[in-house]
């Protein structure tokens, strides 16, 4: 891309920082140039955005209705899969995945609690209940 055609659309973060992309100037060098967003970017990143929402709804109604512990709940709206979830609490994913049946769950021993709720940035009351501030 050559620096002049750098896109300056206004994007999500356009107003708070810019990015660096690596261009070419009139000679043909490539040299950094600055954009506070592109139109593009942006709608890939809404469409991201939207099927997150989607799994942390769907993740949501499954625990309303019995089908998965409030875990699977907090490990969508922290945007983690398994892999992650292991890594941060030291669960094996098959540990996680027994965690993940609410008969499981309930049982589950407050320490063990504690280790998600810790990793969710949540109380154990709010991981219990699902009542946290998903921002």
């Amino acid at each position: 891309m050559n620096k002049a055609n750098v896109p300056q659309d206004l994007g999500a973060l356009g107003k708070l920082t810019t990015e660096v992309y690596y261009v070419t100037d009139e000679h043909g060098k490539y040299v950094t140039g600055l954009s506070n967003g592109w139109k593009i970017k942006s709608d890939a990143l809404d469409v991201a955005w939207q099927d997150i929402e989607q799994k942390i709804n769907a993740a949501r109604k499954k625990v309303e209705n019995n089908e998965a512990s409030p875990i699977l709940f907090f490990m969508e709206l922290r945007v983690m899969d398994l892999s992650i979830l292991s890594a941060y609490t030291g669960f094996w994913k098959w540990t996680i995945k027994r965690h993940m049946k609410p008969a499981v769950f309930k049982k589950l021993s407050h320490d063990k609690l504690q280790r998600y709720a810790d990793v969710f940035e949540v109380s154990v009351e709010q991981l219990k209940t699902m009542n946290a501030h998903e921002a």
